[in-house]
């Protein structure tokens, strides 16, 4: 398994006016784009060739992995050779592989675009919006997907009050070491319908099989082609599990949601020398 799909064709309405020319997935947290982090992320699982879903509207997300010999030559003649290092290991470490979703129709119209690009009998999804603390938790969804033949999908336990903005799984059994068999998945529940409390996050391990579900999917929550729809009906006749995160885990899909993590992660990796000081200035300043 060495393939990762980053769906990034999205038009980040919520960070407008900024995403009318800067990809949220390339806005940094700290000195690294966003979506650096989540294929660090999967570097550290042993992905080698990530596939991005872009869109010719945003040519940009393309230029960042695009060689620049020009700006890596610079780099090192004023002795950074470690950042020219990195520039260089895009594309020669790990390979890139860029599709268009120029009409979406939602998440699992999006992974279907890169039929074309996967290889091997399983695959990793990763949306760009949800940062992980570190790859244990994606090495470990791809461990339960070699010993079961099956997809499997990433669960975060939350409050029953905010089940209905997510996917929700009914465990068919119970959880044993964050690993739990599935029954069924339903898009978007009410809080009366859920089956659990425990949701579907942005990771996810499929077999290559799962193209076929797409490929018959009709528009379901929202009138979108939704890739929970196609893992509910390859779970009819494939096993399908779970496993519960055991990392921290960054939702970036709002301005607030991203400034909370750029923060707390910039704490996490020593980005941050004298920020809890200027953030105690800050809110002195502007408390009542």
């Amino acid at each position: 398994m060495r393939t990762l799909v980053i769906p990034a064709a999205g038009l980040g309405t919520r960070f407008l006016p900024a995403t009318k020319a800067v990809p949220k997935e390339l806005m940094p947290i700290g000195p690294i784009p966003a979506i650096q982090l989540v294929i660090d992320e999967a570097l550290g699982a042993g992905i080698d060739h990530v596939v991005i879903v872009g869109s010719a509207a945003k040519p940009a997300l393309e230029e960042y992995f695009a060689p620049r010999p020009d700006l890596e030559r610079l780099l090192r003649e004023k002795g950074n050779d470690a950042m020219a290092d990195r520039l260089a290991s895009i594309g020669r470490d790990w390979r890139v592989s860029v599709v268009h979703q120029d009409d979406p129709k939602g998440l699992g119209h999006a992974v279907g675009c890169a039929s074309g690009s996967v290889e091997g009998d399983a695959f990793v999804v990763s949306l760009p919006d949800e940062i992980m603390s570190g790859p244990e938790f994606l090495r470990k969804m791809i461990d339960v997907c070699t010993n079961t033949s099956g997809s499997v999908v990433g669960l975060m336990e939350v409050d029953r009050s905010e089940v209905s903005a997510y996917g929700v799984v009914a465990p068919a059994a119970e959880m044993v070491d964050g690993i739990v068999k599935i029954e069924d998945l339903v898009e978007k529940p009410s809080v009366n319908d859920a089956p659990s409390s425990l949701i579907i996050i942005g990771r996810y391990v499929l077999t290559a099989d799962i193209f076929d579900e797409i490929a018959r999917l009709t528009p379901g929550a929202g009138g979108e082609l939704q890739l929970t729809d196609a893992i509910r009906a390859q779970a009819q006749r494939a096993p399908l599990h779970g496993v519960e995160t055991m990392v921290n885990r960054w939702d970036t899909g709002t301005p607030q949601g991203f400034l909370a993590a750029a923060v707390e992660i910039a704490l996490v990796h020593g980005w941050a020398d004298g920020l809890e000081s200027q953030l105690r200035v800050v809110l002195d300043r502007h408390r009542d």
